[in-house]
């Protein structure tokens, strides 16, 4: 049994929709700004932030604001309505969500303790109502008229590629129809200062696989796709050949030197789709910019394709590091590499990594492409990787 992808929904940085993001990628324009300016910090560090409030966003999606929905949720529902538009969904079928988050509802928990830690009788108890995970996914599938079969997934940044291997399942098992897969994260100042103690955030704009990388930028956004059986979709973008779930079990939130996690989970997606290395045609990385992510990912690059490793390159320099959404995210971006004939720049590389001397794609790139891999790698060693063909 195939399954398809029939639809595609993308919030980030660099914009809303699909093509916004295409546009701004094609002309090398990164999303991410030098400080948060909807963001209530005091850090000022470059991030990935939407130029769109939540009062604009209530707006935008027709919702009125006496819901007082979570930026996660309201990010969630504006990607996840493009990509249902787009395709031909029969809604008296089953129709499924698996979404993710890392954040949740975070966004307003943080406002509610900034009263209640003065004093523990104020503090708004509706700027907690959102603050599960899940509250969010309820929210997408009330607002999108999605009725059957829903979960959460939170396992870091490699979420939303876990929601879509879920959803695959969940076709394959004829528990669904349609499913809606993705994830949502919105930037917290609780997510800033947590990276910023793990001291993994860059100063300045990062830099993936270069030698001089110093971090990672933080990002908001959302990605989803709409899945069906191939033999149900009327028309379709591309197949979700492959896909695997590994666990690197090295540490806490750093992968092994030797990229145990990353490898297996792309040779056991290749495996799955019976595709050979030599067979793929570009690599979205996962490609964080932190010393550890890019040069455990390079390893396992060079472990897998050996002296021919794919095009490749981080698109996380365009639109921050999404973390739970990261995966949504860039999955939308592999399947339009497929559909539009691309491959996408690695902003701000200059000088290889001296271990591995791979030097990413640097320039948008025309070709044709009929299998992207994508990489999704997340806290806890929980490696992901999605391979899409035409």
């Amino acid at each position: 049994m195939g399954i398809v992808v029939t639809g595609v929904g993308i919030v980030s940085a660099l914009g809303v929709g699909v093509e916004r993001n295409l546009e701004r990628i094609c002309r090398g324009e990164s999303g991410i700004s030098a400080t948060p300016t909807l963001l209530r910090t005091a850090n000022r560090l470059p991030v990935g932030e939407i130029a769109v409030t939540n009062e604009q966003l209530h707006s935008m999606l027709s919702i009125p604001q006496s819901e007082h929905l979570s930026r996660t949720a309201l990010l969630g529902i504006l990607a996840v309505r493009e990509a249902m538009a787009g395709a031909d969904i029969d809604y008296t079928r089953r129709v499924g969500l698996v979404s993710s988050t890392s954040v949740g509802g975070m966004d307003l928990t943080e406002h509610f303790f900034e009263s209640f830690i003065e004093d523990d009788s104020r503090g708004r108890l509706r700027d907690v109502r959102m603050h599960d995970c899940a509250a969010s996914t309820d929210a997408i599938a009330r607002h999108c008229g999605i009725n059957g079969y829903r979960t959460t997934i939170s396992t870091a940044c490699s979420s939303a590629a876990n929601a879509i291997i879920a959803g695959a399942k969940l076709l394959k098992h004829n528990i669904v129809d349609y499913v809606v897969v993705g994830g949502s994260d919105a930037l917290s100042a609780f997510t800033l200062n947590g990276f910023k103690s793990l001291m993994i955030l860059d100063g300045e704009p990062c830099r993936p696989f270069d030698s001089s990388r110093a971090g990672l930028n933080l990002g908001e956004g959302a990605g989803y796709l709409v899945l069906q059986r191939e033999e149900e979709a009327c028309s379709y973008y591309c197949h979700l050949s492959g896909y695997s779930n590994r666990n690197d079990a090295h540490h806490q939130t750093a992968s092994s030197a030797e990229g145990n996690g990353a490898y297996q989970a792309m040779a056991q997606a290749l495996q799955m789709a019976g595709v050979e290395p030599q067979s793929v045609d570009y690599i979205n990385a996962h490609g964080t910019g932190t010393g550890n992510n890019d040069a455990s990912e390079s390893a396992a690059f060079i472990r897998l394709f050996g002296d021919n490793v794919p095009p490749f390159s981080s698109t996380k320099a365009f639109t921050g590091h999404t973390l739970a959404a990261a995966g949504g995210i860039e999955a939308v971006l592999s399947v339009l590499s497929i559909v539009r004939g691309c491959r996408y720049p690695n902003l701000n590389f200059t000088t290889p990594i001296a271990e591995y001397g791979l030097h990413p794609v640097t320039a948008f790139e025309q070709a044709k492409i009929d299998s992207v891999l994508t990489n999704s790698f997340g806290f806890g060693g929980n490696c992901s990787s999605l391979l899409f063909t035409r």
